[in-house]
């Protein structure tokens, strides 16, 4: 009972630490209240055409072909004589919603948000849509629902295809830009019989947004130099010919239309987006029609030194990057409408061909817009915290924003419009460092408070284990009685202290729990004080230099572990000193053949970090090789195994099944593969086997035999059919390595017991799982102990970044799931991606139950140092969590504190699950009873 509690109060408290991370970085930064800012001068467009081409890279549009040709002769025609281009810079995740709302409604998502779902708005946002007359969209059903479903009232229209027809399989997946190309062009025809749209269309502040997602959908599944990609983008080029041909027709060529084509993010070159790779983040901006500079001429060097001008053969061309949020008061300010009021973008001033007045005016409205944010969320915090801990941003105090108001509109008065643009310049960039400083305010104090529960929780636990394991338990005392009575109240008035000073300044709920959690783990550890001066007492009687050398190691391999998180490399080096283990240890001379083995199992599985990140280089023959090196291994052990257990047939029958289910799997993928690359579609057959190998790949093993190895084959077979449907190349092959290593590691462990003179030891095939444990011969810990936790924590970072399947955001591959589905559908193929990143956490998990069982340990003994090395890793990586520098070098930073926390919380939890899958047996037939020696 008292295990369950303590787990239970351990999981809760990990998962506190977990939400903390989002409340500290991931708070959303939209605030409410402020008043729409508009420019007071009539603006050069009434109406906007907006095309998004989804996935499509920069230099894919605007390199030349080996032919020195352009893919898109009509683009490159607006870039030469009547538009402006640039390259747009997205934000890490450069995914499709994140992607869209920068654009329209000009900010970045917090990563909450986008977690929350494509359709659905999380938080409520303006855009440019809402701020329109109008707005007709065509496009993807994932995209443009949620642009609809924020605007406030009804004058947002959506038209879009079937989510079926979003099919990675598609013969061609062009055909859904097609369609949205023929959707504009009847809209446009009926337009001129029917006068009631015809008058609407008629209006000004018309916004139309075409969402292309061809090609990003040929890029997933052909990669973005293939032949569908490339064709896809000429589609795309004569679509909008066509169509900016029949705008202007409708609208008597009236010069009152502009036109903005872009991309919401990039893709590499395996096909893959959603990390910061410059192939992903550099997306195309072309501007041209009212309002828009026409293609200006250079011969001066331009300021851009990253060699793209040359290699796109632009040299001749002005090029004007712009932030991808600042497309978003571009497009309001060519059609005079207000900047969505959450937009942190910034007007790019080249791309207008208006008067100078029109362009001070303009970002003096962009300025307040800004400003109008900034003063918000200064009241909020304002409020919230006491007047005498108030500390406000220096460089925009009130006085100073009424200065800069002030100023700008006499110097733009005064026609001195380029002083006013630099002066209103200078208010955005205080503005938004401002926006910055108020919404991290409070990070400093709740971080403070999560890393006092955090070293407190840690301390805790080693002195549970040190209580528990290291003959330190004593009698209380009457001087322990009155030192209990002081902690409690004083544990009492730290609470009330710290909830008055929260209620006061009216803090979220979460404070609370953030702030009063360090309160009752502090008051576990002091009242543990007792086991603390107990130890310092008997410091002569333990082995200090062998403990200081643990330590050392220890230390030594969590900081690797660290730093495994940034190079994968390091696992190598981490597997290469671990093959050494039975050499350093002396274990060799006892037991060579193991030893021998341990060390080819850790060089051969020190290859896959090694290797490329998964997905970049399909392989599917990898695929059936991993098949045949599985059965290879499963045959191998039962005829070893033969002579020493005895299997009832129908045990025998489940493993053969097993294994001709193993050799069925390594062959779907290969059929899969040859059908979608000859275009007709995943086959049924395949894809019936697929779901039903993922179903039943958690109950078949509970059908096998509780002898040790027996079911750990059974669970090995199981997860490894499950695992090569969701491989495309050479991680198929990390599965049975893994494996191979760690029945190495529980025969060695049996030596290494041996050499420590630990009675009692059982020979491995006589041990049964769903034996009851005697708890007489429940050891206590040692020293080695801690050794045998250390490995486990480094073989499960190793399961999980050893083949690259989250080495990056961008390694996500959607060819890994086409064998289950090849329509998009984001939440099912990330729940397929997790289950392939967990089945290796699974076999490592059932070796560490199978080692606390065979090295006679309770499951709570070992856990416990397992809980407090990657606690520590945790509070290393939430020390280098930091929000400056590249967006992308925050959100890892980030993503690493995340990992740690949730594979402790997660190991909690799959602990339990382990258990389960090799303890307990589910009998579908009767089986006689059977005696083993």
């Amino acid at each position: 009972m008292r295990m369950i509690m303590f787990f239970l109060v351990g999981l809760l408290v990990h998962v506190i630490f977990f939400i903390s991370i989002f409340d500290i970085y991931f708070t959303s930064p939209l605030v409410h209240g402020m008043a729409p800012q508009v420019s007071p001068l009539p603006p050069p467009a009434s109406r906007l055409l907006l095309v998004v081409a989804d996935g499509l890279r920069a230099d894919s549009l605007y390199k030349p072909d080996a032919n020195g040709s352009t893919r898109a002769p009509y683009l490159r025609s607006v870039m030469e004589e009547t538009g402006s281009w640039g390259v747009s810079h997205t934000r890490v995740p450069t995914e499709s919603r994140p992607g869209h709302v920068a654009l329209i409604a000009g900010f970045y998502e917090d990563v909450s948000a986008v977690a929350k779902g494509w359709k659905e708005n999380p938080v409520e946002f303006d855009s440019v849509f809402n701020e329109s007359r109008h707005t007709w969209c065509w496009g993807s059903p994932d995209i443009l629902p949620m642009f609809a479903k924020g605007a406030s009232g009804d004058h947002v229209y959506t038209y879009t295809y079937p989510a079926e027809r979003e099919d990675f399989a598609s013969t061609d997946a062009s055909r859904l830009d097609t369609w949205v190309f023929d959707e504009v062009k009847s809209f446009l025809q009926s337009a001129r019989e029917n006068s009631s749209l015809m008058s609407s269309l008629q209006k000004d502040q018309n916004v139309f947004f075409l969402h292309l997602l061809g090609i990003d959908t040929n890029g997933h599944a052909h990669r973005p130099m293939s032949q569908e990609y490339l064709e896809n983008i000429r589609l795309v080029d004569s679509g909008v010919k066509e169509l900016v041909s029949m705008v202007e027709d409708l609208f008597d060529n009236d010069g009152r239309t502009a036109y903005v084509f872009t991309s919401d993010h990039g893709m590499t070159n395996w096909g893959s987006h959603g990390a910061g790779h410059p192939s992903e983040t550099l997306t195309p901006l072309l501007v041209w029609g009212a309002g828009v500079h026409t293609a200006q001429r250079v011969t001066e060097p331009q300021k851009y030194s990253d060699g793209y001008l040359q290699e796109w053969q632009l040299e001749g061309l002005r090029r004007v990057d712009v932030n991808q949020a600042d497309i978003a008061p571009l497009m309001s300010s060519l059609i005079g409408v207000p900047i969505p009021v959450n937009s942190v973008g910034v007007l790019p001033l080249q791309y207008l061909n208006n008067s100078d007045q029109f362009k001070a005016e303009s970002m003096y409205s962009n300025a307040i817009q800004i400003l109008e944010q900034f003063k918000v969320k200064m009241a909020q915090k304002k409020e919230t915290t006491l007047s005498f801990l108030f500390t406000p941003y220096q460089l925009l105090t009130e006085s100073r924003q009424a200065e800069f108001i002030n100023k700008a509109r006499v110097l733009i008065q005064l026609e001195e419009y380029e002083e006013a643009i630099s002066l209103c310049r200078s208010l955005m960039d205080h503005a938004l460092e401002g926006l910055s400083y108020y919404h991290t305010y409070d990070r400093f104090f709740l971080g403070c408070s999560v890393v006092l529960g955090f070293t407190g929780w840690t301390s805790y636990v080693v002195l549970v284990i040190l209580k528990t394991h290291a003959s330190l338990r004593r009698p209380p005392t009457p001087t322990d009685q009155v030192s209990g009575k002081t902690l409690w109240w004083m544990g009492v008035g730290a609470t009330l202290l710290i909830g008055m000073f929260l209620i006061i300044q009216r803090s979220p709920v979460t404070y609370y729990i953030y702030c009063l959690l360090p309160v009752p783990v502090w008051y576990s550890v002091l009242k543990e004080f007792g086991t603390l001066t107990d130890l310092v007492r008997s410091y002569s009687l333990l082995p200090l230099g062998k403990c200081f050398g643990y330590f050392a190691l220890v230390t030594f391999g969590i900081e690797l572990l660290v730093v495994s998180f940034f190079h994968r490399a390091m696992l190598t080096v981490g597997l290469a000193v671990l093959s050494l283990w039975p050499l350093l240890s002396g274990l060799y001379s006892k037991a060579k053949f193991r030893s021998v083995s341990w060390v080819l199992c850790c060089l051969f599985l020190a290859t896959f970090p090694m290797m490329p990140v998964v997905g970049r280089e399909p392989n599917i023959h990898m695929v059936t090789c991993a098949g045949v090196l599985s059965l290879l291994i499963s045959t191998f052990y039962l005829w070893s195994a033969r002579k020493r257990t005895t299997l009832h047939l129908t045990d025998r029958y489940l493993l053969i099944f097993q294994m001709l289910h193993v050799a069925v799997c390594a062959y779907v993928p290969t059929s899969t593969h040859s059908s979608l690359q000859l275009k007709q579609g995943l086959p049924l057959l395949n894809q019936i086997i697929s779901w039903t190998t993922l179903g039943s790949s958690l109950f078949v093993p509970l059908l096998s035999s509780t002898r040790l190895f027996h079911r750990l084959l059974s669970i090995f077979l199981s997860l490894t059919a499950t695992y090569l449907l969701l491989s495309t190349g050479s991680e198929a092959l990390f599965p049975p390595v893994l494996s191979w290593l760690m029945f190495v590691w529980i025969n060695i462990e049996q030596e290494a017991m041996l050499s420590q003179g630990i009675s009692g030891r059982q020979e491995l095939s006589t041990l049964d799982f769903s034996e009851n444990i005697d708890i007489t011969k429940i050891r206590q810990l040692k020293l080695d102990d801690i050794r045998r936790s250390y490995f486990f924590v480094f073989f499960i970072i190793t399961a999980f970044f050893g083949t690259g399947n989250i080495a990056s955001i961008n390694s996500f591959d959607p060819a890994s799931v086409y064998c289950f589905l090849t329509v998009f559908n984001p939440f099912i193929m990330g729940g397929l991606m997790m289950w392939k990143v967990i089945i290796p956490f699974i076999i490592v998990m059932c070796t560490f139950e199978t080692i606390q069982v065979s090295t006679q340990l309770s499951s709570r003994s070992l856990f416990l140092i397992v809980l407090v090395i990657s606690d520590l890793m945790a509070l290393h990586f939430f020390f280098l969590v930091k929000d400056y520098g590249s967006w992308l070098d925050i959100g890892t930073s980030i993503s690493h504190y995340v990992i740690v926390m949730s594979m402790t919380i997660f190991l909690m939890l799959l602990s339990l699950m382990t258990h389960i899958l090799t303890s307990r047996r589910v009998s579908l037939w009767r089986t006689r009873k059977m005696h083993f020696p």
